[in-house]
């Protein structure tokens, strides 16, 4: 719930044409890389006419439904409340395949890595700054109002979080401050905006290019063991190695998508797998007990962080082109705020929809998963498609 990761996966524009200038050094290196650049584009486009990754759009709903998935029937906590017993009576056959749906996040995470990279490719660093901003803001802020607004309500027995606490929870910022968080999902947006700050350092602003790629990805993967080893919550917090490799992942994909086969950029998606398996299973395993609420094996867990890395990388090489319906671009569109607003509003419905219309539990659950996808429209109509482009512009032509 890609949090769930923030998308701008359209087609790569073509590169802007320039003069003659004499000859660097070092241009046979750069003259290579810009033919591969060339042919990955040409193969990209499919005869001229740019390619929209739709599958990329379906896997990033796919993902964030897992997430749901999990909130809903793969753990205890508040919704044990909603549904008015542990799901794990709601759900007994399903209830330990949910458990897993939270290894949806390290999905949306390769995701964002890929879509980064892509999104982020030949932009001054004033334009991405304003796409990441106009993207991830305007559906969150209304989702903490909406949150906030619902769990003040006399009749739902959810706290609300102080009025302090939500307008500092509007910046974003509420984790690294300490302060109680309105949305659950939150975390992850923390992280994401921790890499879209490092990747802007390091790769927009000097100019991106594959070398510049591969030295970030190279020094990232190095600085996470450091801190890991280290164990300096500076460090942590910076690198956030728990997290990295996923985003480094989804970096080494995109090379895959842009520049074509080569053991580097191979090699970039093989240690950012192995080192992401490892933190995976470091988080969510545990040894089979029978007071846990559930029990992900090791080799299930390795299995869906595989699925994650294979699933985008079929994607960046054109395998699932054929998976090029228009439905999947409005599945895409909704994914982020389905994310920010399924957990907490969710609750709230779970327990209308079952504990006061008596609805089963699949039935509820279904029923729940379809209000949240239309609201996350609503919010994708009203919200996104309204302030985004204007929010952008303000932010592109400001003067600094």
């Amino acid at each position: 719930m890609s949090a769930p990761p923030a998308p701008d996966a359209g087609p790569i524009s073509p590169a802007a044409a320039t003069a003659p200038t004499p000859t660097p050094p070092h241009a046979p290196d750069l003259a290579r890389e810009r033919s591969a650049e060339r042919t990955a584009k040409a193969a990209a486009r499919g005869g001229g006419h740019p390619v929209r990754l739709r599958a990329l759009d379906g896997l990033r709903l796919l993902a964030a439904l897992m997430v749901a998935a999990y909130h809903y029937g793969g753990r205890d906590g508040e919704i044990a409340q909603a549904w008015g017993s542990s799901p794990r009576a709601q759900f007994p056959t399903l209830s330990s395949t949910f458990a897993y749906g939270c290894l949806g996040v390290q999905i949306f995470f390769v995701i964002s890595g890929f879509v980064i990279c892509m999104s982020g490719w030949g932009r001054p660093l004033r334009s991405f700054f304003a796409s990441r901003v106009s993207r991830l803001y305007p559906a969150y802020w209304v989702a903490i109002i909406l949150v906030t607004a619902v769990f003040a309500l006399p009749w739902v027995t959810y706290k609300a979080v102080s009025p302090s606490d939500a307008l500092v929870n509007l910046t974003m910022l509420q984790q690294p401050l300490g302060v109680d968080r309105v949305l659950g999902v939150c975390w992850t947006l923390w992280a994401e905006l921790r890499f879209y700050a490092l990747f802007a350092l390091f790769v927009v602003l000097p100019g991106a290019t594959r070398h510049r790629v591969v030295l970030f990805c190279a020094v990232w993967t190095l600085g996470s063991a450091f801190a890991e080893a280290a164990n300096l919550p500076l460090l942590d917090v910076v690198l956030m190695p728990e997290y990295s490799s996923y985003f480094i992942g989804g970096m080494g994909i995109y090379l895959l998508h842009r520049f074509g086969h080569d053991a580097l950029s191979w090699g970039i998606i093989g240690i950012s797998f192995l080192i992401g398996q490892h933190y995976a299973i470091r988080e969510l395993w545990h040894p089979a007990n029978i007071d846990a609420f559930s029990y992900r094996s090791a080799v299930g867990i390795i299995g869906v962080v595989a699925f994650g890395y294979v699933a985008v990388t079929l994607i960046a090489l054109g395998k699932l082109n054929w998976a090029n319906w228009r439905w999947l671009t409005v599945a895409g569109a909704l994914t982020y705020p389905f994310y920010l607003v399924h957990e907490h509003l969710g609750w709230v419905v779970v327990w209308v929809l079952h504990q006061k219309l008596g609805i089963p539990s699949y039935g509820t659950f279904a029923l729940t998963v379809l209000v949240m996808l239309g609201l996350a429209w609503l919010l994708y109509r009203f919200v996104e498609q309204k302030l985004t482009p204007v929010i952008k512009r303000s932010l592109t032509t400001v003067r600094l």
